[in-house]
């Protein structure tokens, strides 16, 4: 794909007249001066005419080689959200099929949502679910969102950065499922520009000074390759070297705690080739004239991945004794590799070859697999949740199993028997007693390999268990347990959900025959859209809503009631006493502030402290956790301790910061830093320490297996401004890779 490529409308009418018939390039052109002429007094942030996205959003579809109504829908993508026209008046100038596309990628701006997470969850859940059903939608969206991150810096850096970590975490993972890597390596190494700056242009400096040398290493296997290929008298391949992607380097350099001088992969060979012997007869050569690395030979050939990709990946020890990574494909391949389901356009004119017509058929599998997508809308109990799902179970690593049979599942990886169970039908999974991985029986939280024969073991009296829940890896398995169990055990979770309900309020003080009422019930199962108050107490006694958000709920009016009664109470006070209460209640507030770090909200006398594990500092979005004989522990929000009490649905408290500007240097505030192993490392880590705060508890560092230097901070600081300086300081330097707060 042309990067950074400046279309006029001009360029992409020529490139569309290239491979569309004419009644289509026509539409084009119908589309591009109606999108002109809606968007004719616009201006995009940067100043240009707002018509010049449109342009190049099509532009980057034309490259694709997509069809006539999804160039249309790249000049129209826009005109609905932002100008005064309807979705039918594009429906009837153009027809349902680009009214369906341009509606798909339209946001839901309608509708004002309190949350700006759920409305951006919305927004995503619409567009997805109409990828499932027409995967134009998704296409279009790719290169509208490829336009406006090549355009990013026009924006704020706050903007900046939400906008490229929502690629990051939602198109670049989609354009990877699709296979279109010609648009998810852009994306990725754009966000990585804006998300981490530092390590990106440092990482695009060391590329660009290692450049000759690592030319003429991939020259001279170019060279060799070529006169292996010779010998086997192979006709049109074409051999070439390919820089690696910043970002694939970046995610080495952090995961694996590798020094830049560590990765020798920073090119690859590809070999092409007309057809698939050849490929592997291409293989033969490359192994008899280098030594290949045990374990990293792939043969994508023979078991693609879930997006349509094939090809043969091996390392070698090639040229000066370095490891060399080759990949080799036909040309065909190579087209579902760049474009993935968007070669299924680029070759649906010509069918008339084997190879193009086995394109077009790994991209309708591709296009099946998207619809498992619409599971997920029928599982999910809101936006969010739908998201969860996605990510969780779509944008993960996959690994494929088989059944006696011979059919192939692709699972999460991870998953376990049940998750196959229930992949293969809903029935196989309830009634699932055992498994057995080639041939061997294995325990039910056996983590499913790369081409184990799974065999599900059943009974038509089994029945899911609620340990299973802890054994499913896949949210669709989740989702058929836990609806099993709520069918079997409602009238038990009735009651279980009651008696919660009962002993919340009862905890809290409050007289139950004031809130346990059918009348009160159902209201907030009506607020909680949860249908009757039947159904509101067993999700409360299966887990799926908290007692406590049922009983904050429940006495919400008494609550406000008595804060309001008291705010007034409190103003005659004021009033009657001239101020001696005010400078009273001025006192307190000091005393109270230096006798505790926080108030809780509700609850008086109870013994606080700040929790070990996440080092919560003022500033921090905090909650409390109920201890036994402790009192009240304050947690992170973020703090994965406070994740599983929620989950195992323990009691927690609002709390607040009584100063959350803090005033005293000693909170203490834990660092894990990721570093360069450089001469003088430590020294400049503890001068910019020192630059920020003068209460350094406790330090230590070691250097990893990798050769990178982890250091391990305990500070003092007032807040959470003074921390978030400390982390930005220590950034900044050349040598660090990563500051986070360490979670014990």
């Amino acid at each position: 794909m042309t990067k950074h490529k400046d279309y006029q409308a001009a360029d992409v009418l020529a490139m569309v007249a290239d491979y569309l018939p004419e009644e289509q390039v026509q539409a084009v052109k119908k589309a591009y001066d109606w999108a002109a002429f809606l968007h004719k007094e616009q201006k995009r942030q940067s100043g240009i005419p707002y018509i010049a996205h449109p342009i190049q959003v099509a532009g980057i579809l034309a490259e694709l080689k997509m069809d006539g109504p999804t160039i249309i829908a790249g000049f129209l993508h826009d005109i609905v959200e932002d100008t005064p026209v309807s979705l039918e008046d594009v429906v009837d100038r153009f027809g349902p099929i680009v009214g369906r596309i341009v509606d798909g990628v339209t946001k839901i701006s309608k509708i004002k949502y309190q949350d700006s997470k759920v409305q951006l969850a919305e927004n995503h859940r619409k567009l997805l679910l109409a990828m499932a059903k027409d995967i134009r939608v998704i296409i279009v969206k790719l290169a509208d969102r490829l336009h406006n991150m090549r355009t990013l810096d026009a924006l704020r850096p706050e903007k900046q950065r939400r906008i490229s970590q929502e690629t990051l975490s939602i198109y670049a993972p989609l354009a990877d499922r699709l296979g279109i890597s010609a648009i998810k390596w852009e994306l990725e190494d754009l966000s990585l520009s804006y998300l981490e700056p530092d390590a990106y242009h440092k990482i695009a400096s060391m590329m660009s000074m290692k450049r000759d040398e690592r030319l003429a290493v991939i020259q001279e296997a170019i060279d060799e390759i070529e006169a292996s290929i010779d010998e086997l008298h192979i006709k049109d391949v074409s051999v070439y070297g390919r820089p690696k992607h910043i970002y694939s380097i970046y995610r080495k350099l952090v995961d694996q705690h590798k020094s830049f001088d560590e990765i020798y992969d920073l090119s690859a060979i590809r070999v092409l080739t007309e057809n698939l012997t050849d490929t592997y007869a291409v293989l033969g050569a490359i192994h008899a004239h280098w030594k290949p690395l045990p374990g990293r030979f792939k043969d994508y050939i023979a078991l693609p991945k879930p997006n349509g990709y094939q090809s043969l990946h091996t390392t070698v020890i090639g040229p000066a004794g370095r490891p060399l990574e080759v990949q080799i494909r036909t040309y065909a391949m190579h087209q579902v590799a760049e474009f993935g389901v968007a070669a299924h356009w680029a070759y649906k004119k010509n069918k008339g070859s084997d190879q193009q017509a086995d394109v077009s058929d790994k991209s309708e599998r591709v296009l099946n697999m998207i619809q498992g997508i619409l599971e997920f809308q029928e599982s999910a109990e809101d936006a969010q949740d739908f998201m969860d799902s996605v990510q969780t179970d779509l944008f993960v690593d996959r690994v494929y199993a088989f059944s006696p049979a011979g059919d192939v599942y692709e699972l999460s990886k991870g998953a376990g028997p049940l998750d196959m169970a229930f992949a293969i039908h809903s029935k196989v999974g309830a009634h699932t007693t055992g498994a057995k991985a080639n041939g061997r029986i294995v325990p039910l939280d056996y983590q499913i390999q790369n081409g184990d024969i799974m065999e599900i073991l059943t009974s038509p009296n089994a029945q899911p268990s609620r340990d299973w829940l802890d054994l499913v890896k896949t949210r669709k398995a989740r989702h058929k347990i836990k609806s099993a169990l709520k069918k079997r055990d409602r009238e038990e979770n009735i009651q279980a959900g009651l008696d919660a309900v009962s002993k919340e309020l009862f905890d809290q003080g409050y007289d139950l025959s004031d809130f346990v009422t059918d009348e009160k019930l159902q209201g907030v199962a009506d607020v909680f859209q949860s249908g009757t108050k039947d159904d509101l107490l067993a999700a409360v006694g299966y887990g799926d809503v908290t007692r406590l958000a049922v009983v904050r709920e429940l006495t919400k009016a008494d609550r406000e009631a008595k804060e309001a009664a008291a705010a007034e109470e409190l103003q005659k006070r004021l009033l009657e006493e001239g101020g001696a209460i005010k400078k009273n209640s001025q006192t307190n507030k000091k005393k109270e502030k230096a006798d505790s770090d926080v108030v809780i909200a509700g609850i008086d006398s109870l013994l606080v402290h700040l929790a070990k594990c996440c080092t919560p500092v003022p500033g921090d979005n905090v909650t409390g956790y109920i201890t036994q004989g402790r009192g009240v522990a304050v947690h992170r929000f973020d703090c994965p301790n406070i994740h599983a009490a929620q989950k195992a649905g323990e009691r927690l408290v609002d709390v607040i910061w009584a100063d959350p500007n803090g005033q005293r240097p000693d909170y203490t505030a834990d660092l894990t830093i990721h570093a360069e192993n450089e001469p003088g490392i430590l020294n400049s880590l503890l001068k910019s320490l020192n630059a920020k705060t003068r209460f350094i508890k406790e330090i230590n560092g070691h250097v990893t297996r990798g050769g990178m230097v982890q250091v391990q901070a305990s500070l003092g600081v007032m807040n959470l401004a003074q921390l978030n300086g400390i982390i930005d300081s220590l950034s900044a330097q050349r040598s660090v890779y990563e500051v986070k707060r360490t979670i014990h």
